[in-house]
């Protein structure tokens, strides 16, 4: 019985379903079910977790499930999950903030703004978690994610935990380049002291800013397509007069041509046949080649 005890003790300690739809956990409400999916009691556990997948596992990781689009097949593998999980955040003696990849953006742009820190304010716009943020460079508001990074906690698929430096990594406009088979565990960031309530004056007029100019009231993934060098996707969108556009339950926001909202309905396939509508048809009005930002997965039916 000591045994079976001890052998008790050195499972995860997490949820792990099988089968599950995924649809629940994204922002568009659409996706099909995950072979596995595992939601970590913590960051040990979760590395103990990987430490014990088969090697050749295919893995995805996934936060508040925004800025992306989960096809209706759903994905083969184990999705790990770290929504209300890795949420730690701290203040070091150093002055820089320990934040866990599954913490929301917006808790720490609120963190830092309470603590005298400023230039996280942008932080409070994006609708993700400091996972994605770093995996993508996520922005708004004229910020972004990664001139405010000193370091990086990475995991490998053995279970291997790396610190490293954001000069070890190709840095650009909603890209990030370097060690593709590791996954952002925590981040450290440095800011400098400033006025702590004029930082969160600022919070609150981007989130006043937020919630006028985007459907924040309606399922989406935030911005789906990058914003071209010296153009706005959305002003593009709109002057192809695309505004309202719909397939099936997706539609192009009337209030920000760059969001799809999911009306109701909509399927994965209806939001995917969209995104390529728009591409084709902007190119062909305007002659620009609208890039995507939102990361479509899984399988298509």
């Amino acid at each position: 019985m000591q045994e079976v005890e001890q052998r008790r003790e050195q499972l995860p300690k997490g949820r792990l379903l099988k089968h599950e739809r995924l649809a629940k956990y994204t922002s568009w409400r659409v996706g099909g079910p995950a072979d596995r999916l595992y939601i970590p009691e913590n960051r040990q556990d979760l590395i103990e977790f990987i430490r014990a997948l088969p090697e050749a596992e295919p893995v995805f990781w996934m936060g508040l499930g925004s800025n992306l689009l989960i096809r209706d097949g759903g994905i083969r593998g184990t999705v790990i999950n770290t929504k209300g999980r890795l949420k730690e955040m701290s203040l070091s003696d150093d002055g820089s903030v320990y934040v866990e990849a599954g913490v929301p953006c917006a808790h720490v742009a609120r963190f830092c703004g309470e603590r005298g820190l400023v230039g996280a304010e942008f932080l409070a716009g994006i609708p993700g978690t400091m996972g994605g943020a770093l995996k993508m460079n996520a922005g708004a508001f004229g910020g972004e994610t990664w001139p405010i990074v000193n370091s990086v906690e990475m995991l490998d698929a053995s279970g291997n935990v790396t610190r490293r430096k954001p000069e070890d990594f190709t840095i650009g406009y909603r890209s990030v380049k370097g060690y593709e088979n590791e996954w952002f565990l925590a981040c450290r960031l440095t800011l400098p002291k400033g006025d702590t309530v004029a930082s969160q004056q600022k919070i609150k007029g981007l989130l006043e800013k937020r919630s006028a100019t985007q459907p924040t009231n309606q399922p989406s993934c935030g911005s789906v397509f990058k914003n071209p060098q010296g153009d706005y996707a959305a002003r593009l969108i709109e002057q192809t007069g695309l505004k309202g556009y719909a397939i099936g339950g997706a539609c192009v926001s009337e209030k920000h041509a760059n969001f799809i909202v999911n009306t109701g309905n909509a399927t994965a396939a209806d939001i995917e046949a969209l995104i390529y509508y728009v591409q084709e048809r902007v190119e062909q009005q305007q002659g620009v080649v609208l890039q995507t930002e939102v990361c479509m997965v899984g399988v298509a039916i």
